[in-house]
Formats: structure tokens, C-alpha cells, sequence
């Protein structure tokens, strides 16, 4: 019996066959490094205002090793394959320029941003528990305790790659008070309101802003129930005068995950959501991390 010749495709049929799965090769590999290196949400505007954020981008293809903001570490992120630095502005500080020490492989390099000026507004408000206001004796030594404990939280970092910096709104409801206010209770001058006030009703669902770790919750004297969730390098949030707290600290809550209600436990006239974020232990304002619907009040457009 004859056998039959196998069938041989043509040379110019393999050649072609060849020349195309090298272009796809290639072709691929260029998609490959255009698409962009994953970060976790988009930045927040630049607002280097007292109690705003600057976000300053660095001439660096890798990611710096550390950023100082005096002797403050500050949170790196990166957008559309740059490196930024998001610098949390103290309240208190003074408009002109500041710098950043930049350490890297190749060593340290100052980078420097500019501070503009900004004005708040003043808020007089009437306390009737005169306790809250000034306190007694033994207050005194249960607030002095409990600052220790707070301010540990609020200083908290824990090093994450890719941090948060979208959040949605925590609570639904109606903003009471604005951040940065300057404040009198009962016609004595006290620190500046270092958070976003949001008041509902008593057991209104506060619902965790984004991804983080509860690492503090507590009761305490001005903050009634509170707690403190960690999002990752310095940006930490604080939740004041709950009715109920419904996690416990070390657990890892996810954006959207219920943590409490609202109350009027601590220092308050109403119930409401005091909404603190702090970044490289800074208090800022709460609005830059939120969509851009709920930052029309502010002058973007000078920064």
C-alpha cells in the first residue's frame, strides 16, 4: 500500500506565520509598559493652605525611600506612574515656603512647595455643662490620660504601599460645622475645630470612609465614644461623640463597613458626627479626600 505524502504548508505560509507572532510579541510588551503602575485611588487636590494638603510631585522614577516634612514622615504615592509627596499643613502654620528632605539610594535632595495663606471663620458656641468647658479637678487628670492615648492614635504609622486617598462620606447628613473654625465656648477662645461636624439623628449608620484597621476606640471626655481608623502611612481618622461603636480594635474594616452611630456622648449641643483626618499627625481638612461635589466651598483654584 502506498502511503500518502504528508501535507506541507507553503515557506511563505510559516514565514508569515512567524513575522506575526513576533509583531503580537512586541506589540504586547509595549502595551505592557504604557499601562500605568496601580495605585489605590486618584490624589487629592493640591491645597497647600494651614490645615490643607500639598500634594507636590517629585522628579523621581523609583519610589523614594523616605520623605521628612521636618521631622515628620509623609505619605508617598504614586499616580500615573510619578511619585508625589501628600503633606498634611498644620492649622497653625504660616504662609510662605516650606521644603521636604527627599532620601532616596542616591542619597538626599530638598524639595520645596509653597504655603498660601488662608482665613477662617469664627463659630461662638454655648455649652450648658459648664464641666465641658472647664473642668474640675479630677477631669483635668482623666484628660490629661486620655490626650496621651489619642495622640498616639492620631500620630499612628504603619507602612502601606498603596493608601486611600478617596474617601466617601461617612455619615449621611447635613454639614453642621465646617474644619478650621475659630472657636469660643461660651465666650472663651479655644483651639481651632480640627474636624468636619456632620449632624443625623441618633443612630444614624457611620459607615467606615475607605479600607483601613481600627487601632483605637475609647471613651473619652470631650470625644465621648470615638474611634480611630489607620489607612496607612500617617492618614488616620477619628470618629467623635458615637452613640455605639460596633468594631473593636485590630480589626481590618473594609470601605463601607458599618463602625457605629451617631450620639451626643462628650463635648456637644446636638447629635452629629465629629470627622477628624489627620495626616503626618496634622489635623486637615476632611473635604480633600472626599469627591469633588463636596469641595465647592473651597478656593481650589488659587493653589
Amino acid at each position: 500500500m502506498t502511503k500518502k505524502p504528508l501535507l506541507m504548508a507553503p515557506r511563505w505560509h510559516v514565514k508569515s506565520l512567524l513575522i506575526i507572532s513576533l509583531l503580537s510579541i512586541f506589540v504586547i510588551g509595549v502595551l505592557l509598559i504604557n499601562i500605568p503602575v496601580a495605585h489605590a485611588s486618584p490624589l487629592p487636590p493640591n491645597y497647600p493652605v494651614p490645615g490643607g494638603i500639598a500634594v507636590v510631585k517629585l522628579d523621581s522614577k523609583q519610589r523614594p525611600a523616605q520623605i521628612l516634612y521636618g521631622k515628620r514622615k509623609v505619605l508617598v504615592a504614586n499616580h500615573n506612574n510619578n511619585w508625589y509627596a501628600v503633606v498634611g499643613i498644620s492649622l497653625a502654620t504660616k504662609a510662605g515656603k516650606k521644603s521636604l528632605t527627599v532620601k532616596s539610594s542616591a542619597g538626599s535632595k530638598t524639595v520645596y512647595f509653597d504655603v498660601h495663606d488662608k482665613k477662617y471663620k469664627t463659630q461662638y458656641i454655648t455649652i450648658k455643662d459648664k464641666r465641658k468647658v472647664n473642668p474640675y479637678k479630677n477631669d483635668l487628670d482623666r484628660i490629661i490620660k486620655e490626650k496621651k492615648v489619642i495622640v498616639s492614635a492620631l500620630r499612628h504609622w504603619s507602612d502601606k504601599e498603596n493608601v486611600p486617598l478617596q474617601f466617601k462620606l461617612p455619615v449621611a447628613g447635613r454639614f453642621s460645622s465646617p474644619f478650621g473654625l475659630k472657636r469660643f465656648f461660651n465666650q472663651q477662645a479655644r483651639k481651632p475645630h480640627s474636624g468636619l461636624d456632620i449632624a443625623a439623628a441618633e443612630g444614624t449608620p457611620i459607615l467606615a470612609p475607605a479600607d483601613g484597621k481600627i487601632i483605637n476606640t475609647g471613651d473619652y471626655f470631650f470625644n465621648g465614644n470615638t474611634i480611630f481608623i489607620d489607612h496607612g502611612q500617617g492618614l488616620v481618622t477619628m470618629y467623635c461623640h458615637m452613640n455605639s461603636i460596633e468594631v473593636k480594635t485590630g480589626t481590618q474594616v473594609k470601605s463601607g463597613q458599618q463602625i457605629g452611630t451617631i450620639g451626643m456622648t462628650g463635648r456637644v449641643t446636638g447629635p452629629h458626627l465629629h470627622w477628624g483626618v489627620s495626616l503626618n499627625n496634622v489635623r486637615v481638612e476632611p473635604k480633600l479626600l472626599l469627591p469633588k461635589q463636596y469641595q465647592q466651598d473651597l478656593d481650589l483654584s488659587l493653589h
